[in-house]
């Protein structure tokens, strides 16, 4: 089933268009996003290794087989012993740092030399999942698991109601990096499983965080105000909401949630497929083995029912339960029901049938109550609809268009943020191949975005030969008119093992100028490197995998979050530490595509707080340009060559030479533009060429 819009909410939202003009930045062609600025002609053509090597790789820790396709590994850096068998999770950058967060803490990397990373701290403070996210000089890390503790300390929380236990976002001042200073924390009603942070345009004194909580709510004795009822029952109620924080930054000690919105309002439980041929498959294994087993007990019982008889024990069998009285202790039982009613000879069959009885009884009344009712509120009638999701996993904000996408468990969302503490709903699709929203990435110029499905939870093999391509894959849309419109599915093309945990899972933009080019983990399915620029058409154009783990049964790993950040590709692994990789030149993507895309250089990346890409004026900009336009024939062959040959002689020349040269060629160019076969790529590099005039 493709994907369905549901109803949209009933109060007011302001037209898209309007609070994109309440930015005072957005550029003009992000502002006018109505459809793709590119698109590469039907089938971008690759040519992948075959047969394909990533299938069949050995096993191993730190020694599995390896295969790469147009990706250089530059290193690999084991985790620190403190973390060395807990899970590494997700990637935040600020200057030459990388901040990887771990379930035991964070890990801060010097990547100056990407080639040998320099461990700068390990900061040991225990928490499910220590998501991290950078601003400035403060760090921010999710908390959810129930035995994190306000101090850090490793001893956990064991009491139902505890004030020493976190659950929310801790902060910390990172001024000094090497020495992290834990200066406040937020507690929330069910934690932080993941969070994001919203620099908004309009507000230069706070950012904001979006926190997902995905637990259990917290008893109101050990955190005032939450509830677990129902919203009907209780407005307040923790379910049904997320929550956003404004952190003052000149005081982030006063950080404190400021809202909390019910941006899942109305929506109702999605349509769901079923289980994949290899789930069937497993459970019918498992079904068999259960059954092999119960078929072993059952022939054990009966031997041992007969053994009994014959020694002249008392036998009852009560369903699967043996009870076995010994005929000494029988005897006795059988004089006492005599004597109880005024018999004086041997025991009766009526007396033999009041002993079968009371053992009966008893042995009944020891097996296990199963299927107790649960408490909360009933299942909904037959014809009454299921409530929808009640929180989400992940939440993309790309502040520069006033946009958030959600991944939010049963949909995906189109939020407006322009009013960052009070996001609203614009439009939730469902989709009955997608299980779990689980993250989303928008396209540069806002006109495209991408939701993964984490199928499985991202400890379950969901690559499998015979798993359906749609599901546990990424699904595309373009945005239309301020609505998402499904364009198609991507999933990793290469089979996995049923000892890895595969699935769609975290990515970010690479920006090369006028493509849209994603570098995205799929846990132990390595990582992918997709061209989404046709959102119709998404392509593989590269890839990193290792064998699994273990060749013998699951044991969970792989990519957790893989990133762009200034010329690196940067992958958290989860059982194997740190990877850095660098793009290389090949037949989809050329080395000027791969300096343009260097020359952005980023202060800090969130990748969950989208940053939009801009292009210095260079060289390999406009070269990129050409380079797409020669693949893509925008101009006849013999232009692209004379183009090509006024650059390079611009590029020799200084001064006013230069800038003649370049100003005669961005004037041709814009002339060749009209009746070019791709004329506004031909614009973007007369753009491209004036501005390096300029």
């Amino acid at each position: 089933m493709r994907p369905n819009a549901s109803p949209k909410p009933s109060r007011g939202v302001p037209a898209r268009l309007a609070a994109l003009l309440t930015f005072p930045f957005v550029l003009a062609a992000v502002a006018s996003c109505g459809g793709p600025s590119y698109t590469n002609p039907p089938g971008l053509q690759v040519n992948p290794p075959t047969p394909d090597p990533r299938v069949g790789l050995t096993a191993g820790m730190f020694d599995a087989g390896e295969a790469s396709w147009n990706l250089e590994l530059l290193s690999t850096t084991p985790p620190p012993e403190q973390f060395l068998g807990s899970f590494n999770s997700d990637l935040a950058f600020t200057g030459n740092y990388a901040i990887q967060g771990n379930f035991n803490g964070i890990q801060v990397w010097d990547i100056t030399n990407p080639a040998s990373p320099v461990s700068v701290v390990t900061y040991y403070c225990p928490a499910s999942q220590s998501d991290v996210s950078v601003y400035g000089d403060l760090l921010f890390v999710s908390g959810e698991d129930n035995s994190a503790r306000l101090d850090c300390g490793d001893e956990g929380v064991r009491e139902a109601v505890s004030h020493e236990r976190l659950r929310g976002i801790r902060i910390f001042d990172i001024s000094d990096i090497s020495s992290p200073r834990y200066v406040a924390n937020v507690q929330t009603c069910r934690g932080s499983h993941t969070h994001t942070v919203l620099e908004h345009p309009g507000d230069d004194e706070n950012v904001y965080i979006y926190v997902s909580g995905s637990s259990t709510v917290r008893p109101s004795e050990e955190l005032a105000g939450c509830s677990a009822f129902s919203p009907e029952e209780d407005p307040n109620s923790a379910l049904f909401r997320i929550e956003v924080i404004r952190v003052p930054l000149d005081d982030p000690q006063a950080a404190a949630v400021v809202s909390s919105p019910r941006i899942f309002q109305d929506l109702v439980a999605p349509p769901r497929h079923g289980p994949a041929p290899g789930d069937i498959r497993a459970r019918e294994e498992a079904e068999a083995r259960m059954e092999e087993r119960r078929l072993a007990r059952e022939e054990e019982r009966r031997q041992r029912a007969a053994e009994a008889r014959e020694r002249g024990d008392f036998v009852v069998e009560v369903e699967d339960r043996l009870s076995v009285l010994p005929a000494t202790e029988a005897a006795a039982k059988l004089d006492s029901i005599v004597a109880a009613r005024g018999g004086d000879g041997p025991p009766t069959a009526a007396d033999s049938a009041a002993l079968s009885e009371a053992l009966d009884a008893a042995t009944r009344a020891s097996m296990p109550a199963m299927m107790r009712p649960m408490g909360g509120r009933p299942p909904p009638a037959r014809d009454e609809p299921r409530p929808g999701p009640n929180q989400c996993h992940d939440i993309t904000v790309y502040p520069a268009i006033g946009l958030a996408g959600g991944a939010c468990l049963g949909y995906g969302l189109l939020l407006d943020i322009t009013d960052p503490a009070n996001p609203v709903r614009l439009q939730a699709v469902a989709d009955s191949n997608f299980s779990i929203w689980h993250s989303a990435t928008f396209s540069n110029d806002g006109s495209k975005i991408m939701f993964t499905d984490e199928w499985g939870g991202g400890l379950a093999p969901k690559c499998r030969v015979d798993d359906p391509v749609e599901w546990g894959a990424n699904a595309v849309f373009a945005i239309e008119d301020g609505e998402m419109v499904f364009r198609s599915y991507y999933k990793l093309p290469a089979a996995q093992t049923d000892q890895e945990n595969c699935v769609a899972h975290n990515g970010s933009l690479i920006p090369v100028p006028g493509r849209d080019i994603m570098i995205q983990g799929w846990y132990q399915g390595g990582i992918s490197l997709i061209d989404w620029t046709d959102p119709a058409n998404p392509v593989e154009i590269g890839y990193h995998d290792r064998g699994p783990l273990n060749a013998e049964r699951m044991e969970p790993g792989g990519s957790w979050s893989v990133y762009w950040y200034n010329g690196l590709i940067v992958n958290s692994e989860i059982a194997r530490g740190l990877d850095i990789f660098e793009l290389v030149p090949n037949e989809a993507l050329t080395q000027n595509e791969i300096d343009a895309a260097n020359s952005v250089q980023l202060t800090q990346l969130n990748s969950q707080g989208q940053p939009i890409f801009e292009w210095p004026a260079t060289f390999a900009l406009a070269r990129a340009y050409l380079d797409q336009i020669e693949r893509w024939h925008g101009l006849p062959a013999a232009e692209v060559a004379a183009a090509r040959s006024a650059l390079a002689d611009a590029e020799s020349a200084s001064g006013e030479g230069r800038r003649d040269g370049l100003q005669t060629l961005a004037a041709s160019l814009r002339e060749q533009a009209a009746g070019a076969a791709d004329p506004e790529r031909v614009a973007k590099l007369a753009d491209a060429v004036e501005r390096l005039a300029n």
